[in-house]
């Protein structure tokens, strides 16, 4: 179940704590990766681990989400790599946070532009050759925040929602080519910048979630890779909330 032998997919953000996690979980279940991020040492660095333990002819492509050229690039790139593309990622985000009132233009740009721009762009160019092919799964990592707010983070909410009705009109449009567009929604995640906040901070976040604890990645991944795989392939436009309860939303 939820096999995914001989598909390839692009993760974007992919050597990140959700990123890595979501990359593992595509691998174990057989898909072929290329993965993308800013930093070539750390996508280098990560690729040969993925090939090690899990095993597979994974690829790395450099990519700067704030960069209009290299973000049109990358789903050529990632053809040319493999021929198909079957299955998008649009992980990859950044936080610039602040109140509203303090808020610089540059932070609400910078969020929006590698948040919400780049995966429309990313989006765009997959649907047409998964358009083509009659087949395709796009899966966006969005937020909690982005259905509930949060103070500081008018940007992040922003970008976040803006993607979830952005994956519902495309979901709409691609339909009948059997291409699904679809979201999942963390809450609190276990990562490295978790893990750097103290204890009390830690105990204080668990207390907003019902389950009594952060979620970890793998669970992002695993929520991931059923979205993608041919067993939901009667889901499209969807959001599916990962976050122990913290927001009950339909």
């Amino acid at each position: 179940m939820f096999s995914l032998e001989g598909k390839t997919a692009l993760v974007t953000g992919a050597s990140g704590g959700i990123g890595s996690a979501i990359a593992y979980a595509l691998a174990r279940q057989g898909a072929r990766l290329a993965l993308s991020g800013s930093n070539p040492e750390k996508l280098r660095i990560f690729r040969e681990q993925l090939n090690t333990e899990i095993g597979g002819d994974h690829v790395e492509i450099t990519c700067d989400l704030s960069n209009t050229t290299q973000v049109e690039e990358l789903i050529p790139a990632t053809l040319d790599t493999f021929g198909t593309l079957d299955i998008l990622v649009n992980n990859a985000g950044i936080t610039r946070d602040n109140l509203a009132l303090r808020m610089k233009d540059e932070e609400w740009d910078q969020v929006i532009r590698i948040n919400l721009e780049a995966a429309f762009r990313l989006m765009r160019a997959a649907a047409r050759p998964m358009m083509k092919a009659r087949k395709g799964r796009i899966v966006s990592i969005t937020s909690v925040v982005g259905a509930t707010g949060n103070p500081g983070q008018m940007n992040y909410a922003a970008a976040k929602a803006g993607l979830t009705g952005m994956s519902k009109a495309l979901a709409a449009e691609l339909a009948s080519r059997n291409v699904t567009v679809n979201c999942v929604a963390p809450g609190f995640i276990r990562t490295a910048m978790t893990e750097a906040l103290s204890d009390d901070q830690k105990a204080a976040i668990d207390q907003r979630i019902p389950m009594g604890r952060m979620g970890e990645g793998a669970e992002i991944g695993a929520a991931v890779a059923y979205l993608a795989s041919d067993e939901a392939a009667y889901v499209t436009g969807q959001t599916l909330h990962v976050n122990g309860g913290m927001a009950m939303l339909g």
